[in-house]
């Protein structure tokens, strides 16, 4: 497991139940978490399985979510309503030791929509879009943040969202996510600058920070991999 099993039991306001209705009573803060692709993302830059200490906490995003929602509130958007949903796959043979992760997502107040991994198809890029979309019919959201580094997937629609005013941030690793760095319609937020995410600082290491007498560059998955997947580096 390479995010938060251990979400801390301090109190605070829960996050309102995932209604799949299409009723739009109150516009929504919208919060999607890409666990596959931030997953994979946290593991490159600590070059193998994240620790307790290095694993994000849920309960710390949440708090930050309504604080976010608080803002927009102030706004003039009116009655705002923070929603938070994790998209996962499920591989199999997985069930039983993921199960206590998403026991304890939902337990804090995020929604989880868990997809088995059957083949390289099967991941959730499409579920997420589909939900965002579904969410910002008749003008249904007040602010939507995406926590992934798939440009490839979110950034021509985030885009669009941010273009017909609507606040757009992209929550992530700024090395993995420089779409949304430099990107001038897109908010980018750093994992590592929310407050509580992580109990350590991450142990980063990037090209144009190097320290002056040089760095480990770990990689990003065994060389015994190459004789699974056949690919090579040219």
């Amino acid at each position: 497991m390479s995010v938060s099993e251990e979400v801390s039991n301090t109190a605070f306001a829960p996050i309102p139940a995932l209604d799949t209705s299409d009723s739009h009573h109150n516009k929504r803060v919208l919060l999607v978490w890409d666990a596959p692709n931030l997953d994979m993302g946290l593991g490159a830059i600590l070059g193998g399985r994240p620790t307790a200490a290095y694993r994000p906490r849920f309960d710390a995003l949440g708090r930050w979510l309504l604080q976010r929602t608080a803002e927009l509130s102030t706004n003039g958007s009116g009655i705002l309503e923070a929603e938070a949903t994790v998209f996962t796959n499920i591989a199999p043979g997985s069930a039983d030791v993921v199960r206590p992760w998403v026991e304890a997502l939902r337990n804090v107040g995020f929604a989880v929509f868990a997809k088995p991994k059957v083949d390289e198809d099967s991941d959730v890029d499409d579920d997420m879009l589909d939900h965002i979309e579904f969410r910002n019919r008749g003008g249904g959201l007040a602010g939507v943040m995406v926590a992934s580094a798939d440009g490839q997937a979110f950034r021509e629609p985030l885009e669009n969202i941010a273009a017909t005013g609507v606040p757009v941030q992209v929550l992530g690793f700024r090395e993995h996510a420089s779409w949304a760095v430099t990107s001038e319609t897109l908010e980018f937020l750093d994992l590592e600058d929310i407050p509580g995410v992580f109990r350590e600082s991450l142990p980063r290491v990037s090209l144009d920070s190097l320290p002056d007498e040089g760095a480990w560059l770990q990689p990003f998955r065994p060389l015994s991999a190459l004789l699974v997947g056949r690919q090579g580096v040219s």
